[in-house]
């Protein structure tokens, strides 16, 4: 008999709850038991089909609950955590990148034995670790707090450089032998560094000064900073494509070293959502 779809809804969320109990009780980190039971509830038994389940809202709901992923951690990267380390952070972003996706090309050419292209767009998208990855590692393995403030740093912010660099690298290999590839590439780039930035400060600050002023009642402060921010990813996406993980995590962390905001209760209710 076929599952309905309410009963393959609850167990999404009773397996999620079991995998982290175990990564709990195990202390190990949660992302290996998720993934575990995604397997298993899916290519395995084939309980679970997310095609069949989410249909067309698939990707949008997966865009927008990496959005809250995002948005989540980027709350709490605050600059006085990395006072003394932020050289650190700037010089792991790019050198991992570059490092990560050279290793990653060559893999999956000289590994698996696909094309060029498909290597170079597996090597960009290998790039990507999230706070989904790190942070679990982190609860788990317990660094000191100058290392585990510059992993989270760099967990969250390659998140928005990585989809950036898939972007790039796609809209090269589609536009190839068609004109000016490096010009093409490098007007997608700056369009979406221009759109990310300038939308996610804009609404970092008009959010903060919100929740500052109490132009919002305390019992709205975490519906209305979810609400607006999934506006601005959207919003951010339309104007440049994949712009919007780069505007949300811009977003929270303009909010987050701003003054006197009031952000511990949408953190532990944003902590609670992912």
């Amino acid at each position: 008999m076929q599952a309905s779809i309410a009963l393959i809804l609850a167990s999404i969320g009773v397996i999620s709850l079991a995998c982290q109990w175990l990564a709990w009780r195990s202390r190990m980190p949660a992302i290996l038991f998720l993934l575990i039971g995604g397997i298993v509830a899916g290519p395995v038994t084939g309980f679970l089909n997310p095609e069949a389940v989410f249909g067309d809202l698939l990707f949008p709901f997966i865009s927008l609950a990496v959005a809250i992923i995002l948005f989540e951690g980027s709350l709490t990267l605050r600059y006085d955590e990395i006072r003394g380390h932020g050289k650190m952070v700037r010089n792991l972003i790019p050198v991992g990148t570059i490092v990560t996706c050279i290793i990653g090309t060559l893999a999956a050419r000289w590994a698996v034995g696909v094309s060029w292209e498909v290597a170079l767009l597996f090597g960009a998208i290998s790039v990507v670790t999230g706070p989904t990855v790190i942070a679990p590692l982190l609860r788990a393995v317990r660094p000191t707090s100058n290392l585990a403030n510059i992993l989270r740093w760099e967990g969250i912010i390659i998140d928005p450089v990585g989809a950036l660099l898939v972007v790039l690298v796609f809209e090269g290999i589609v536009s190839w032998g068609q004109g000016n590839v490096f010009g093409h590439s490098l007007y997608i780039f700056g369009k979406t560094l221009l759109v990310g930035f300038l939308i996610g400060a804009a609404a970092g600050y008009l959010n903060g000064l919100a929740l500052r002023q109490h132009w919002l009642p305390q019992y709205l402060h975490n519906a209305g900073t979810l609400i607006f921010m999934l506006g601005v990813f959207v919003i951010s996406n339309e104007l440049a494509h994949e712009s919007g993980l780069l505007t949300v995590t811009v977003m929270g962390i303009w909010m987050a070293n701003m003054r006197q905001v009031p952000l511990d209760a949408i953190i532990e209710f944003k902590e609670s959502l992912s």
